[in-house]
This record gives C-alpha cells, structure tokens and sequence, in this order.
C-alpha cells in the first residue's frame, strides 16, 4: 500500500500566494486544498490551483529539448541544445552586433523562483539593449508613477483593505484576480468583511464585473476616460477644501501645482465625455475624502489605455491629498522578508526611465527594457542593430500582445530563435530550438515579487513536491548552462543558497530567518501587518514625495486635447478585455478542469445594440478593427456599457504547428490579433487596450 503524503506550497500560477495542501504519494496526486493553516490565505483557494494536476500530467508539456528540422521536431540531448544556442547567439552578435540578439519575458517569470535569482546573469551574458516583457502590457504605469513619485519603481502602495473603511476600484476586477499588484487572496471575503464592519466600496469599469456585482455602487465608464475623473475628484476636493494630507504634509512638495493643473478639469466640463454624471462624481469625490480611511485602486484597465501613466500618478495623488498614503486603512507599503527595496539604499538601483529610446518608434526605456509594442517593427525594420535572433523565456507575445499577426510574422523572418518553455505554443512554434523546464511542483518556491505587494508581511518556502526525471532541468539550470557558453561566466550557488543569504539579511532580525526554518514553518510565518515607513523609505533625493512630477504634468497638455474625443464613432464599438476565473495566462487552457463548462470566449455586447444589429444570443458575428478581423459567438448581456464590447485575452489556439491539443479542441479567437501595436501611452510606452474601435456584423 502506497504511504499518503501531505505537502504543503503556495500556488505558483496567479499574484495572490494561496497556501495548498496536496495529499500524494510517489508521482500520483490525491487530492489538492487550500491550507487552512497558511498565514496569508487561510484555506482560499481558486479554480486554478485544482488545475495544478492537469498541468503536471498533461501528455503535451515538454520534457526534453526539441530541435527544428526540414523533417520537423527532432528530440536532441541537453548538451546539443545548448551548444547550438550559443553558437548561434555569439556567430549572429559577432556578424551584427551584441544588439541583434533580443530577449522577451513572459508573466510566468516573476511567479518562478529560478528565473527571477539567475535572469539578471543570464540577460549580462547576452549583453545587449533589446530586452522586452510582459511589464509594458500590464503594469509598466505602476512602476513609472512610483519611481517619479518616490523615487523606487517598486514603492507600489498596496491598499490595507482588512482596515480600510472605504474603496474606490478602477478598472480591476480583484473578485477574479484576488488581487493584482495587490497580492490579497479571498479578495472577494476581504470585501464582505470591510461591509460587515460598516464599510463601502465602490466599482468604475465600463463591465460590471464580479467584483462590481458584490460592490455598494457601480458605475459605467467610457473607457479611456479614467483620467478626466481622477482629475475631477481631484478638482472638486480642491474646490471644496476637503484636502488633508495629515502627516505628509511637510513630506510632499508639488501640492500648489496640482491644485493649477487640475483647474481645468471640473466635472461639470468632463462629465459627458466620461459617462458619469456631475453629481455622481462630486459624491465620489465627498464620499472617498471624508471617510475615516479610504484606499483608490486603478488596476488593468486604468493602466493599458492612453494616457495609464498619467492615470496611475493621479490615483496616488488622490491617496496623498486625502491622508489616505501610509496610513492604516489607506495605501501602504510593504516590508516583505527579501526587502528587494530596502536593498536599494545598498546597490542603489532603484529603476530607471527613458535614458535612451527604441530604434524604430523611440518609446522610452524602462529598467533596461523597452515596451514589447515595439518588437515587431525592431525585427522587420532593416538598419543597425535590427533584431536578427530571439529568445523567449516563460511567454507567448503572439498571443499577449498587440497585433499578433504582426508579430508572427516578425518571428518567421528572424535567423534564429530559441524558446524556453514547456509547450509547443503559438510564439515556440516559431523557435529552432525549444528548452523545457520542469513543472511547478518539481521546483523550488518563493515569491520574491508577490510577497513585495501583498496586504499583509508574510514569508513562506516550499520545497519542490516531486524529483526531476532525469532528462528534465530546471529553469535555473538552463540559463545557468547558456550563460556559461555564451559568457564563460557561471553562477555557482544553488537557489536555496541564493535565498538563504537574502534571508539571512532580512530586515526581520530578530526571526533569524533561514531557509532551514522556513522548512519548518510549511504553512509561513507571519511577520504582521503593514507599517507606516514614511519618509524614512522614500528615495528621493530630498526625501519628499514629489506630487506633480514634470513628465505627468507636462502630459496633461495632451490630455486636454484629447478629451474631447469620443469613444466611439458612427457605426463601431470599443473593444476591451477580460478576464475569467478560471485562466491567467494562454497555457492554462491546455487544463481539462480549468476549460470545462460552458464557451468563455465569446464577444460580450449589449442587448440595444445587438438589437440594432439584428443579432441573436450565441450567433457568429465578425469582428474587423483597422488590422484584422475574427470570427466569434456573441454573449448578450446587460453587463457591458453599451457602445462597449468585450472578449477575454489568451485565447486564439487556432494556429497551426503547435501542441496543446485541449487548447486547439476550444480554441477561441485572440483579442490581440485586433488589438494594434501602434496604440500606445506614449508617455509610458505601455500598450493602449482601451482605443481599439471595431465594426461587427452577422456571418
């Protein structure tokens, strides 16, 4: 009889460090569920998690390396494989130059212990300028907003919502991600408990969302607009003299010119173009600043549109002037065991912004990186330094972001590429080489950037639950091997040795952190709630938090000449995204628990203007934007704004040449083969989801 046994991780596949208890034994898996005793999540679990076995055992995930040949997908060892990388990185850098070789990441990368301890080594053996990833479709204005605004790009204040006693949400959907850029697990319980202790929150998305559908208020917003109404709750605080910013006030500088910038922008002037009327927003604005506590969150939404940097400063302004910044029950900082932050006064590496620009669009670099809308065009575009070979670590940008077919297309003209990655997918497809690593429960784990952005301070370690084949490598091991061959120059610590040190400087002294007694505590340990840390932790030169940063400032000059546009022309909608509980990211539909139930990847629309268009619930429509055009089911439904439709990302498994057969039995359209590379905040270079207009019509 086989001996059952429980191993205690925290799920690896989303932002929120949900605690899992796996009763197995040997190879085969039992049973998987929340661990009641995890000091962050307490028991909550989500629809993924489950998932974690299916993708374990799923029969398409990768194990050994595959070569590209005239024959097609050849297996080849280890050592093969990464001496066929690096010739061809060194052969094609000594020919063009050290720029002609690129690197992308994808989201999975920040979830894995691995990637995150030896990418930094791997990226300065490459020693090149074009490095891209997931940050600039997703949360790029969050890092910029900090770094201008505190002087560190990852003093990201993060909502105390098990304090506060009210919330305003912009454009996220926290019930669904328990969090984003706010690790908070049970986001939907954590909710109910700020109403059950008298509380209010209150939703702004053009979608009435699930998180909308539990808040005490929804409104309907045009989308795009989010930043004509943070400048008119501003504005109408001023106005009113309802501004305090409490201990802060001799901490800050900038205040009088963000009382002249936002002149402009009363609600009575931007109310038509926002979609909400006047009064709504003066209650907003009196409801959010005369509350004992209040916390703004702008998430997704808020960030990806047009002007998403400028939308991110103006909600930590609206924190700061209302008291609400460092204070408990506000917006908070965290002070995680591994300070990746507090390592800054140290290394004084605190980010930075725009030292140089990308070839062909000159967008503005961001920690070393360039925004991935510029990828296509730095491949196809002939000149100096143009991208000849690529590698792709943990993503699938044909998928994840704008004009996919554009970046297909890209990809097939490139000399060489090589993906690491455990599937044959719509980006890998395009690689000469594919280097899979292991599965998340054969790995190591700690989140070293969640437990940066999480509610509470908390720390956890899990060993990996099951050993390695022997054919398989770890992600660390296969950076650390191309990073030798292309450099001569190798990390010699493990990873466990690599956390132990950055424990054992923890600003935690008196837990004597080590990862031998994090082995000890399977569920974590709890290191309290967040503290206020200001101005101590600011680093800014003069240690003020500076509210009117120029670059924003400046930017509002576009903005006025903008807001006038409106979202929708004659005879098209604006297209937006969403997201479903059940996936993350585009390999997560290869999971048969997480795609049962009913067709996900539908066009959301409203019953008046599927009324004007003749269309009937689940009828086939075509979807055409100034790029490309799809196919796909129309859901019905009074929960989008009207003029607003809407189709989930990461879906379009349609391509040929790839190998997720589950994928490829459901596979949907994707939402990027619409949306367009050249929309862009061109303050930021984040990628611009909100302005895609497309016309629809019957098939």
């Amino acid at each position: 009889m086989k001996k059952v046994q429980t191993h205690y991780r925290t799920c690896n596949l989303c932002e929120a460090m949900c605690g899992l208890e796996i009763e197995h034994s040997d190879t085969e898996i039992y049973s998987i569920k929340g661990d009641m005793k995890d000091v962050l999540s307490h028991g909550h679990i989500c629809p993924k998690a489950v998932a974690l076995k299916d993708l374990y055992y799923d029969k398409d995930r990768l194990k050994t390396p595959l070569h590209k040949t005239t024959n097609g997908w050849k297996e080849i060892s280890w050592e093969d494989a990464f001496d066929q990388v690096a010739k061809n990185i060194k052969d094609i850098q000594e020919k063009h130059g050290s720029n002609a070789v690129g690197i992308y990441r994808g989201n999975p990368n920040v979830h894995n212990l691995g990637l995150m301890l030896y990418s930094s080594t791997f990226n300065k053996s490459l020693n090149t300028q074009q490095k891209y990833s997931a940050t600039s479709v997703d949360q790029l204005p969050h890092h910029i907003a900090s770094l201008q605004m505190f002087g560190h790009q990852m003093m990201i204040p993060v909502p105390d919502i098990d304090r506060t006693s009210y919330m305003l949400i912009l454009g996220g959907n926290p019930a669904v991600s328990n969090g984003s850029m706010m690790t908070a697990p049970n986001f939907s319980g954590r909710l109910k408990a700020l109403q059950k202790r008298g509380g209010k929150f209150v939703v702004i998305d053009p979608r009435f969302t699930e998180t909308a559908k539990l808040a005490d208020k929804h409104f309907f917003i045009n989308p795009g607009k989010d930043a004509l109404l943070l400048l008119s709750l501003i504005y109408t605080i001023f106005d009113e003299k309802w501004e305090d910013l409490r201990d802060l006030d001799d901490h800050t500088k900038g205040l009088d010119t963000i009382k002249s910038s936002v002149r402009d922008f009363s609600p009575e002037k931007t109310a038509g173009f926002i979609g909400i009327s006047t009064q709504e927003i003066k209650n907003i604005a009196q409801e959010f600043s005369h509350a004992p506590t209040a916390a703004c969150y702008g998430r997704l939404g808020v960030s990806t549109q047009e002007f998403g940097g400028t939308c991110q400063w103006l909600i930590n302004v609206l924190n700061v002037i209302t008291g609400n910044l460092d204070v408990e029950g506000g917006v908070m900082f965290t002070l995680p065991a591994i300070d990746l932050v507090g390592m800054s006064a140290f290394t004084g590496k605190t980010g930075s912004f725009n030292r140089r620009q990308s070839r062909v669009h000159k967008l503005p670099e961001f920690s070393g990186e360039y925004p991935v809308v510029a990828l296509a065009d730095e491949i196809l575009t002939e000149g100096d330094d143009q991208i000849k070979a690529m590698i792709t670590v943990a993503g699938n940008p044909v998928l994840s972001t704008p004009n996919g077919k554009k970046l297909e297309k890209a990809f097939k003209s490139l000399d060489f590429m090589v993906s690491i990655d455990i599937y044959l997918n719509e980006t890998s497809k395009h690689a000469d080489i594919i280097l899979p690593s292991t599965n998340g429960l054969e790995t190591a784990h700690y989140d070293l950037i969640f437990h940066q952005l999480a509610v509470r301070n908390t720390t956890k370690y899990n060993e990996g639950m099951f050993e390695r084949n022997e054919e398989q490598r770890h992600d660390w091991e296969i950076l650390n091997a191309l990073t030798e061959r292309i450099s001569g120059k190798k990390n010699p610590a493990t990873p466990e040795m690599m956390l132990d040190y950055l424990l054992q400087n923890s600003p935690y002294k008196d837990h004597e952190l080590t990862v031998d007694k994090l082995k000890k505590h399977p569920h974590g340990i709890d290191l309290g709630p967040l503290q206020p840390c200001l101005p101590q932790r600011l680093f800014t030169k003069d240690q003020k938090i500076n509210l009117a940063p120029e670059i924003f400032t400046k930017d509002l000059q576009r903005l006025k000449e903008k807001q006038h546009e409106l979202n929708r022309t004659k005879n098209s909608f604006t297209l937006i995204g969403r997201r479903h509980l059940r996936n993350n990211n585009s390999w997560m539909h290869n999971s048969a628990l997480l795609m049962t139930g009913r067709e996900r990847c539908t066009l959301l629309m409203h019953p008046e203007d599927a009324v004007k268009l003749h269309l009937e619930n689940g009828q086939n429509v075509e979807v055409t934007s100034l790029i490309s055009s799809v196919k796909i089911p129309v859901e019905i439904s009074d929960e989008i704004k009207q003029g607003v439709v809407s189709i989930p990302h990461g879906f379009g498994h349609h391509r040929n040449g790839t190998k997720m057969s589950l994928a490829q039995e459901k596979p949907g359209v994707s939402i990027n083969d619409l949306t367009d590379s050249n929309e862009v905040d061109t303050l930021t270079g984040n990628a611009d989801f909100s302005r895609t207009k497309v016309t629809i019509q019957a098939v």
